[in-house]
């Protein structure tokens, strides 16, 4: 049986699906699983032993060009979350088995149902996807964290960009598009007081990121000899690979977060107060520490109009540090903080 599962967004999006697949190898002896990813993504799904094949669509492509991802006898498709034109793009392709939620009106596009409201934010998204293989008439499994794999190449390339550098390496991702931001010279000032300290940092960054960072908080700014700057230098894996060699990732609820649990690096992950943010559908499923702003959770982010909107000044840059010197000396699972 060939199956595709489909989840062409983010890479923390990316990340959290691997356990379907994981879980498809076990609970179907000889399946042939597939990904289709967006081009950005894809490559972390590089040298995984859950998955067979990758394809890739942008979600502003043609339907003719979405229909040519769904060629090639493609046995059933899982839609982990239900994109309306990919839908409608795997219907007019013929795949004889589509499974999606049950509560969207491009549902009438699938022909087997998951009822299950992601909505309520009452389960990791890790396990709501998991659910979909009911539609293949499976059991679920308990989720196992999922993995990343790094060729021993890709981890010599991770150690010679670190320069050479002892222990107490520390990645700091000061971007991310999904949820709002600690401020960039919080990121700074990070960066500056953990190379004071003895770790060596690296920046890393898209380079629309490393322009807006560049802007808002390295204006005049001289970095200490510490820091490593590699922000709009990486490619996917090489952000992986440098990511591999480092003792703690600090991030926002982004991307580089579940990169770094899947790779097992402790992560310190600043979460905003909005309820599409829970961390109990968006924490990295790894070791390390997430830290929250003690206010009431919200529906979304009014800006400035908001009583609570310097939530994320409530992270100060010592109380950061301090808690990545904690991560890298502890082996804890993942633990919640609100300040």
């Amino acid at each position: 049986m060939n199956v595709l599962l489909v989840r062409p967004d983010g890479i923390g999006d990316l990340v959290l699906s691997l356990p379907v697949a994981a879980q498809l190898r076990q609970l179907l002896p000889g399946v042939r699983i597939g990904v289709l990813a967006n081009p950005i993504a894809a490559p972390i799904l590089e040298h995984h032993p859950d998955v067979d094949y990758v394809r890739t669509v942008s979600l502003h492509a043609s339907i003719p060009d979405m229909m040519q991802a769904f060629a090639g006898g493609i046995d059933a498709v899982i839609f982990l979350k239900p994109f309306r034109r990919l839908m409608w793009a795997a219907w007019r392709a013929g795949i004889p088995l589509r499974i999606a939620t049950g509560f969207r009106w491009q549902s009438v596009l699938a022909n087997r149902w998951i009822y299950e409201h992601r909505s309520s934010f009452q389960k990791h998204e890790s396990d709501c996807n998991v659910e979909m293989l009911k539609g293949l008439r499976l059991t679920p499994l308990p989720v196992v964290a999922p993995s990343l794999h790094l060729t021993a190449a890709e981890r010599n390339d991770g150690e010679r960009r670190w320069n050479g550098a002892a222990l107490q390496r520390v990645v700091i991702h000061p971007g991310g598009v999904s949820a709002r931001r600690w401020r960039p010279e919080h990121y700074r000032d990070l960066a500056q007081l953990l190379a004071q300290q003895g770790y060596t940092v690296g920046l890393t960054g898209s380079p629309g990121e490393r322009d807006q960072f560049q802007r808002e908080a390295l204006n005049g700014v001289v970095l200490h000899p510490g820091i490593n700057n590699l922000m709009g230098q990486l490619s996917v894996r090489e952000l992986m690979s440098v990511i591999g060699a480092a003792q703690a990732v600090v991030s926002g609820a982004t991307g580089p977060a579940h990169l770094a649990a899947a790779l097992t690096v402790p992560t310190v992950s600043l979460f905003d107060p909005r309820r599409n943010n829970l961390p109990i559908r968006w924490k990295p499923l790894g070791r390390g520490v997430l830290l929250r702003p003690d206010v009431p959770t919200c529906e979304k982010c009014i800006g400035e109009a908001c009583p609570y909107w310097d939530c994320l000044d409530r992270f100060t840059v010592q109380d950061v540090a301090a808690r990545i010197g904690t991560v890298v000396r502890s082996a804890q699972p993942l633990t919640i903080h609100h300040i």
